[in-house]
């Protein structure tokens, strides 16, 4: 499948933005969002971006004062994982401006949009930020 789930939190361990590719109990996401976001905030910046955990290997990046965690099968590549992270940022920035916590917070709909346009159930399906964008501006103009 590829991907498994999305996790953006803040650096108090508060989760953001959360999307999963597979079913999941609320008590088993909640469970997994702990341990995960716990394991990578304790790790030092001369760390890798990758770990293990369960099933999963999670790749991470920090963005200020966000991490964007990805959630992914063990034989997917991390490297290409990371890319992802970075272009889900930069479309982020075009979109908003130089994306922050708040940004995430007070427009929650519109960041779960632009995850839908990049991915499709766990696929990575579009990375043009000039294909993701028009939707999401087209309702920006609507309401």
């Amino acid at each position: 499948m590829g991907i498994r789930f999305i996790l953006m939190v803040n650096k108090q361990g508060q989760t953001r933005l959360a999307q999963y590719y597979e079913w999941l109990t609320l008590e088993e996401r909640r469970a997994l969002e702990g341990e995960i976001v716990r394991k990578c905030l304790a790790r030092t910046d001369q760390q890798c971006s990758f770990v293990e955990h369960r099933n999963y290997k999670v790749v991470y990046r920090r963005y200020a004062s966000l991490f964007f965690l990805v959630g992914v099968d063990n034989d997917e590549n991390e490297l290409a994982i990371l890319e992802f992270i970075h272009l889900l940022v930069e479309t982020m920035d075009r979109h908003f401006g130089n994306v922050c916590e708040l940004d995430i917070m007070f427009h929650l709909e519109k960041a779960h949009f632009m995850l839908e346009e990049m991915v499709m159930n766990g696929c990575v399906v579009e990375t043009g930020k000039s294909n993701i964008l028009p939707p999401i501006q087209l309702m920006d103009k609507t309401s």
